[in-house]
């Protein structure tokens, strides 16, 4: 259980190298929990790419300030509220250019600061990397006791070796690891829906296996999923993208992962002494 007020659990979505798909690993980990009956909470820390807003398209919803903190956004049809700097920015465009000390103290505030109220789960996106903003987002998240790190990687080896140094991190700095996902594991075609194994596969298993840790998930690229992204703002009607979603071939695939994340938190739970 976390320490964060209002909070039943906080999950990070880590990964060691840009460009694998934490975004949208985290986006479809909240729908795919939504879709159980749990409400969810997501946090984007990653201040200098935050596109949490965009990939539930909510980019144009402004964060309101009540006597309690922060009320996060609301996604439409869904039991997801999301907090995220890109709703504080004048343009999308803005670039964020802050030293350590004061994103830290962003990252802070929007922890403690946000009405997180009624959560079961909040999924935090987070930047890429092992550098000092990482060590400084670690030590305000052990603060608030976190379940765990769900850690994601593509396939190549090129990939695989600079998420190895994500695991190491994370238990240097004492995070738990829930498990491994492999994105982008194989292409599956629009139209015959075959999947194929554009950047080879199964490096994230391998991984997995060689530290031990769980090993959550493959996940293909599957245009579907891009494309329901880029056009919402075509979509007509409250709870589209959470609807849209189930037709998606990525939903079944999700489905899986978040049942193993529930199930190793849940059993940690009953270890933790009471």
């Amino acid at each position: 259980m976390s320490l964060l007020p209002g909070v039943q659990h906080i999950i990070l979505v880590l990964s060691g190298k840009g460009g694998v798909g934490k975004s949208s690993i985290t986006t479809q980990l909240a729908l795919s929990l939504s879709l159980s009956g749990h409400r969810v909470g997501v946090l984007d820390v990653d201040l200098t790419g935050p596109n949490i807003p965009r990939m539930f398209g909510v980019e144009a919803a402004t964060v309101t300030q009540t006597p309690k903190g922060w009320k996060p956004v609301q996604v439409p049809g869904t039991n997801i509220s999301c907090m995220s700097l890109g709703f504080l920015l004048r343009d999308r465009g803005d670039a964020v250019v802050w030293r350590g000390p004061k994103k830290t103290a962003m990252v802070r505030q929007f922890l403690t600061d946000t009405v997180w109220e009624g959560v079961e789960y909040l999924i935090v996106d987070t930047p890429p990397g092992t550098s000092d903003e990482h060590i400084s987002l670690a030590e305000e998240m052990r603060r608030f006791l976190p379940s765990g790190a769900v850690i994601v990687t593509t396939p190549q080896a090129v990939a695989t070796a600079d998420v190895r140094k994500e695991i190491n991190f994370c238990r240097k700095v004492g995070i738990d690891i829930l498990g491994v996902v492999e994105n982008m594991s194989g292409f599956v075609c629009p139209h015959c829906t075959e999947c194929t194994d554009v950047f080879s596969s199964g490096g994230g298993e391998k991984m997995a296996e060689e530290f031990g840790v769980a090993f959550l998930g493959a996940v293909p690229i599957d245009p579907k999923f891009g494309l329901l992204i880029e056009s919402q703002k075509q979509m007509q009607g409250e709870g589209t993208l959470e609807r849209e979603y189930e037709k998606c071939g990525l939903c079944a695939v999700f489905k899986g992962i978040t049942e193993k994340v529930m199930g190793i938190v849940e059993d940690k739970d009953k270890r933790i002494p009471v």
